[in-house]
């Protein structure tokens, strides 16, 4: 072979190559181009989802969309139902709540959906002041009791009066946001209040608050839920984030003790309250499964007997219709 062929074969060799990596880059950046991106990511915090206070402190996610330039917008959630409230409002893209929040607000028409489980825990109970009379539900009756419209907790406290033959009328119930309720306990504006961590964990540890009625069953799961819009939209970017979710979920299981500081010092609680709070947290499970699908349903019937749903909404639908996962890894 001559030297002027074999330069000649190199040449084309190289622009076979060349043309190759142009084809794939262009390929590449076609493909990358063609997944819709939100401007930017936001993402609710909130006191009762630990992951997400990890998830914040870790700068996790804004690493997984950093590529894409997609900032991330970290908004605090009080309780559910302000975060279902700016989910709506179109202020957060994902919003932490517990599950039986979630059920009310599809139930009611909203278009949600619950893509993930943070947690399962005993969050919800009922307390009282440390010296007061009251040692049971049934004690409650004609008393104040404190509770947050729209959450967990207030529906335990009517699954719990229903339990002991009361009726939500039977009872006197202040509309207060969690933390507040907490405080009005401990100055004796109410005689109970319908507490959920790590509000109730605080007040029985620093004022000695006592528990008259807990019930497990009585609690949902925590939910991450998007609008069935988002998830449309951005399909992708639902599975990213729930993957980073299941990144944190894993690192806590593994870390319990550097959870439970991080916890403390980003809810602005006392490590055994932080602690104590955990105790009460499962993280095993991060997809909803027929047992919480069976502990939704169960309670479905309260919102219909105290009026919060239409009469005929066939809330095991609802139910069945809001838990999505099919954005989970392996999906």
């Amino acid at each position: 072979m001559n030297t002027r062929f074999r330069i000649s074969c190199q040449n084309i060799l190289r622009i076979v190559y060349c043309s190759s990596l142009f084809l794939v880059l262009h390929f590449v950046s076609n493909l990358s181009a063609s997944t819709p991106m939100p401007s930017e990511l936001r993402v609710d915090y909130a006191d009762y989802n630990q992951l997400s206070l990890v998830l914040k402190k870790f700068g996790w996610l804004e690493r997984e969309f950093e590529a894409e330039k997609v900032p991330v917008r970290w908004v605090f959630s009080g309780g559910s139902n302000l975060a279902l409230q700016n989910l709506m409002a179109g202020t957060i893209d994902f919003a932490s709540t517990a599950g039986f929040a979630s059920v009310l607000f599809k139930a009611n028409e909203k278009p949600i959906k619950g893509v993930y489980v943070f947690s399962h825990a005993e969050w919800a109970m009922l307390l009282v002041p440390r010296d007061s009379p009251i040692n049971s539900v049934l004690d409650l009756k004609g008393k104040r009791v404190a509770a947050t419209s729209g959450t967990d907790p207030s529906f335990f406290l009517f699954r719990a009066l229903h339990e002991a033959g009361l009726q939500k009328s039977d009872v006197v119930i202040v509309p207060l946001q969690h933390a507040a309720g907490g405080v009005a306990l401990g100055r004796r504006q109410v005689d109970a209040w319908a507490g959920v961590d790590p509000y109730s964990a605080l007040n029985q540890l620093e004022t000695g608050s006592r528990v008259i009625y807990r019930n497990l069953a009585f609690n949902s799961c925590g939910l991450l839920n998007t609008t069935d819009s988002f998830a449309s939209k951005y399909p992708e970017v639902v599975s990213r984030v729930i993957r980073v979710y299941e990144k944190v979920r894993r690192w806590a299981i593994r870390h319990p003790d550097e959870l439970e500081m991080i916890y403390a010092d980003e809810s602005r609680i006392s490590l055994p309250v932080a602690q104590l709070v955990m105790s009460r947290v499962d993280l095993s499970k991060p997809i909803p499964d027929a047992h919480d699908l069976m502990i939704l349903k169960d309670a479905a019937h309260v919102l219909v007997e105290e009026n919060l749903v239409n009469r005929g909404t066939d809330l095991n639908s609802v139910i069945d219709e809001l838990v999505d996962s099919r954005f989970l890894p392996g999906k």
